[in-house]
């Protein structure tokens, strides 16, 4: 039996990684960006979700929080390009561990078939 240390759900650390993830989209736009820089049309294509409203505004927040970056190649037209930072790379660890986790949740929640009464 492997015994892992308890994570402790009141840490600040804990609590801000939580309310990251918990916004819509978050998840999502940093596991896109982990396979590299994006423009914003090519990270709403892969998206696949969110309105570029929407998407705008959490790529805003990523930025500000320090998982993503924002490159902006001088025109004409202007280029701006989206990449994680060394922050935002970590996450790839825990999309992993999430993806893990929900094929565990996915196999447990096959239906099972009811057993046969006799009549």
């Amino acid at each position: 039996m492997i015994v892992t240390k308890t994570v402790d759900s009141q840490c600040r650390a804990f609590k801000l990684a939580i309310d990251v993830l918990g916004r819509p989209w978050n998840a999502l736009i940093l596991n896109v960006l982990q396979g590299g820089s994006l423009r914003f049309s090519e990270l709403s294509a892969a998206a696949k979700g969110p309105g570029d409203k929407v998407l705008s505004a959490r790529l805003k927040e990523l930025e500000s929080c320090g998982l993503v970056s924002r490159h902006v190649e001088p025109g004409p037209p202007v280029r701006v390009t989206y990449e994680l930072t060394s922050q935002g790379r970590g996450f790839g660890e825990v999309a992993n561990a999430i993806e893990r986790w929900g094929r565990c949740l996915s196999a447990a929640d096959k239906p099972r078939r009811p057993k046969k009464v006799a009549a």
